[in-house]
């Protein structure tokens, strides 16, 4: 049986010596393109990525990985660790707050320890499964019930712009239906913004494994509903508190 605690105090650990390893930005970038000319990843993720690999492997060698940077590992034990190394990568080039270092673990049965630490608001959120959700150690919940009327939604948008123009439809229909919307910079953090009620729902397409992982446990974890579902050729992602995720999910145009 895996000991989820033992695989928290790790993920801690590890989450936060990236977060010290990325605070010092660097005088200059190395720039590599991804999907589009403005998908990057910065020298800074990818040492971070090696930090956070480097540390995995050292204290358990049998444990499989899968990052956003390309880190791949089969795992021998049964347990896989999913990593974003900096969630919010534009943010973080840029100089603004809010990216954060996302660490899922999981096992045949799904996620077991999700982190999401983001040093530059000096948050740390965490859940182990079954265990609840906190931020900086303290028990965190959802905002529930929300009218769709009164609710403070966040989102992201694609690199790829072709699929920004299939967002904006959403977009066109929800905003004049809701309290107001943001636009933080990193999945990861929205999602756990829903989780301590600092945004009450939040939508998003594209999104991949390592972005979701560690968020969507510490969401539902704090009491939030969480899918992913196809919608016009893209997967949307979906989280808020029960109340609000049924008008949220009803409203968003088919």
């Amino acid at each position: 049986m895996t000991d989820t605690q033992q695989l928290l105090e790790l993920a801690l650990k590890i989450a936060r010596q990236a977060g010290e390893l990325l605070v010092d930005r660097p005088a200059s970038w190395d720039l590599t393109v991804k999907s589009t000319a403005i998908d990057i990843a910065t020298q800074m993720d990818t040492a971070s990525e090696k930090l956070i690999v480097e540390s995995i492997v050292a204290a358990r060698p049998d444990d499989g990985i899968i990052g956003e940077e390309g880190a791949s590992r089969e795992s021998k034990s049964g347990v896989t660790w999913v990593i974003d190394p900096v969630d919010g990568t534009v943010n973080y080039f840029y100089g603004l707050p809010g990216w954060a270092i996302s660490i899922a673990v999981k096992d045949e049965s799904g996620t077991l320890v999700g982190v999401v630490h983001s040093p530059s608001v000096n948050a740390t959120w965490h859940a182990v499964k079954g265990g609840g959700a906190f931020l900086n150690d303290v028990n965190i919940s959802c905002n529930d019930p929300i009218e769709l009327n009164r609710a403070l939604l966040s989102s992201g948008f694609a690199y790829d712009v072709k699929d920004r123009i299939e967002q904006l439809k959403i977009v066109t229909v929800l905003l004049p239906q809701i309290r107001d919307l943001r636009r933080i910079g990193s999945a990861a953090a929205d999602i756990c913004h829903v989780a301590t009620g600092m945004v009450d729902g939040y939508f998003e397409t594209g999104l991949h494994e390592w972005d979701l992982a560690a968020a969507e446990l510490i969401a539902r974890e704090a009491g939030a509903t969480v899918t992913t579902r196809p919608w016009h050729g893209l997967n949307l992602t979906v989280a808020a508190g029960p109340h609000l995720f049924a008008a949220l999910n009803a409203a968003i145009p088919e």
